[in-house]
């Protein structure tokens, strides 16, 4: 079977390996789609040879082991683990979910899908009617803006450095788009709006609970964003990171986030048993309509294509939101 293989930097090249063995409580699935996560675009920018990547993918059943119970032959299947870009992955029984027979495999990424459940969660609506901001919109920001949609948030605040992506941040729901040179005073909390940290409680420059927002999330994935995040969230609020910060080390004011005392959730998930059931939660919610996230996967692309469709991921190409690569 063919699998992409790192050479160097940014070069990759497609080698011939045997397809796997399974054991009885594992599947071999016939992938159809890979799908492109942007936490691995800095690992393909900067490999080593013999790097490989890949954790999204979507098939379809080829050989069930004997103590499977739930699957067989002929299903089509997504869910966690098996790596990806290669033709054949193994994938456990029980880190295993089915696609809906309405749900096109192109959407059916389920990996990425229950990250923005599992992140949305951790910062729902306290009461229908609330607000939120959204730093970063791309595939990850839109998929929790269209989340909070539909979770009782009626405020929604999208921030990109892209007009196109703030198009699509109003398409999923947004109701208020800027960039982050636009975003009005009244949503930022920072010292130059409260001039002088005042710690004998008689009184602030700026209403520190009036100026900024108490949720805001972040999935920029970049320091600028982050601190622009931070910069937002009002004293006592809410900040999420959702962005995954893999290309070297953040410094943010920790002195702001301090004095504001704003809370700061980590918005990754490690517990794989949540993720699964958020697996099938993902695919429920997409069968029944209700998350109308889907048409994501804007650019697809071939095996051999695998370098081209990383540097269109960095340079947004197209409107690029999502890349698929056909397996």
């Amino acid at each position: 079977m063919k699998q992409i293989v790192m050479t160097a930097p940014r070069q990759s090249k497609i080698i011939d390996v045997p397809i796997p063995d399974i054991k009885p409580d594992q599947l071999l699935v016939k992938v159809t789609y890979t799908g492109m996560c942007h936490s691995e675009w800095y690992p393909w920018s900067t490999a080593k040879a013999g790097d490989v990547f890949g954790h999204e993918s979507v098939g379809v059943v080829a050989k069930a082991g004997s103590a499977v119970k739930n699957f067989r032959p002929g299903d089509r299947v997504t869910g966690l683990g098996g790596g990806g870009y290669k033709e054949y992955i193994v994938m456990d029984e029980a880190k295993t979910v089915h696609v809906p027979d309405n749900v096109r495999d192109e959407d059916a990424l389920a990996e990425p899908l229950d990250c923005i459940l599992s992140a949305a969660g951790k910062l729902m609506p306290e009461l229908p009617g609330d607000r939120v901001a959204v730093v970063g919109c791309g595939y990850m920001g839109l998929g929790v803006i269209s989340l909070f949609k539909i979770s009782g948030y009626l405020h929604i605040i999208a921030v990109d450095k892209r007009r196109e992506a703030l198009e699509n941040a109003r398409k999923m729901g947004a109701t208020e788009c800027y960039t982050p040179e636009e975003v009005p005073a009244e949503y930022i909390l920072d010292w130059e709006a409260i001039r002088k940290p005042d710690l004998t409680r008689d009184g602030h420059a700026a209403d520190l609970f009036g100026v900024g927002l108490s949720k805001v999330m972040e999935f920029s994935g970049t320091p600028d964003g982050l601190e622009l995040a931070g910069k937002m969230v009002c004293a006592h609020g809410r900040l999420g990171v959702g962005g995954y910060h893999n290309d070297s080390l953040r410094e943010v004011d920790f002195k702001l986030w301090n004095f504001k005392a704003l809370d700061v959730l980590n918005c990754h998930e490690r517990r794989i048993d949540y993720e699964n059931s958020l697996s099938a939660r993902a695919m429920e919610l997409l069968s029944s309509g209700l998350w109308k996230f889907t048409g994501m996967g804007t650019h697809i692309y071939d095996m051999e294509e695998f370098d081209r469709a990383n540097a269109d991921m960095e340079s947004h190409a197209g409107n690029f939101i999502k890349g698929l690569v056909r397996c």
